[in-house]
């Protein structure tokens, strides 16, 4: 087997089923550009069509190639501003080393995050240092895989309180057009995913949770369909009878718009339902 994955991408198959494609209540433009000398640009604005509340973001990356350096800008309309700077490949092959930081000169707010990664056949491991007002936070995750199948633990400790304030356990079993995830969080939440490739075109995925005292189980299935090369539909629906529809077609190359819609179906006639419009352009 590969590399596995990190723990956070645990069942990410199954989760971007159901959230890529759709942006209910949102009116969304996305703007990426790369120069000549390999500097990204990425800015990205939304209004919220409910609270009218405008957000917006801007990102600049530079890959220093030779020597596995990466370097990061952001900022956004909350006025905070952070940088990231990674290397990766140099120290050790599958290690990567990364320190991130954010100062809101608002509020004077700062915060800092050292962040490592070690990956190599069978094991993905991750530790990172969060430097907080109340206290430095260590936070670790392990995923094995043996053909096919994957395990993971994710823990918190929280060094001003002596505890672990978090911990995750997660099994899953991945192949080539299906895969199968469930988690437990702290003791007290469930769930768990299936993801399958149907075919080229059609991808489908189930997800489910519960709470631990709580007998009302989520639950809801997802598909996505790719019409042609330049469209892409999705549908999903869960046990509250929301019904999520999402297109998304290709102008151009580089030119992207996405419509997706949000409704109750408990009340189909009385209205509040939700609609999204996006908008990509890539240079």
């Amino acid at each position: 087997m590969a590399v596995p994955p990190t723990y956070a991408d645990l069942g990410k198959a199954a989760r971007d089923v159901f959230t890529k494609g759709y942006g209910f209540g949102l009116i969304k433009l996305d703007l990426k550009t790369k120069s000549e000398n390999g500097l990204e640009f990425t800015s990205a604005g939304s209004a919220n069509m409910d609270t009218a509340k405008v957000a917006g973001s801007l990102e600049t990356k530079y890959k220093w190639v030779d020597y596995g350096l990466t370097f990061t800008e952001k900022w956004n309309t909350d006025n905070v501003l952070g940088t990231e700077i990674t290397i990766e490949d140099q120290l050790l092959h599958g290690l990567k080393i990364g320190f991130d930081s954010s100062f809101a000169p608002n509020t004077g707010k700062k915060s800092g995050k050292i962040k490592s990664g070690y990956k190599r056949e069978h094991v993905n491991l991750g530790v990172d240092v969060d430097f907080d007002v109340a206290g430095p936070a260590i936070r670790g995750a392990v995923v094995v895989g043996f053909e096919g199948w994957l395990a993971g633990y994710q823990m918190t400790f929280e060094t001003t309180k002596s505890r672990v304030s978090q911990s995750n356990f997660a099994v899953g079993y991945k192949a080539e057009d299906f895969q199968l995830h469930t988690n437990v969080n702290d003791g007290t939440e469930f769930g768990g995913s299936i993801y399958q490739k149907i075919s080229d075109n059609l991808e489908t995925g189930i997800n489910l949770a519960w709470t631990a005292g709580n007998s009302n189980t989520r639950f809801g299935i997802a598909a996505k369909y790719k019409i042609d090369d330049e469209a892409t539909c999705s549908i999903k629906v869960n046990n509250s009878s929301l019904i999520g529809l999402g297109y998304s077609q290709t102008l151009k190359p580089g030119i992207k718009v996405s419509l997706s819609a949000l409704l109750d179906g408990k009340n189909i006639n009385g209205g509040g339902h939700k609609l999204g419009l996006g908008f990509e352009f890539e240079a």
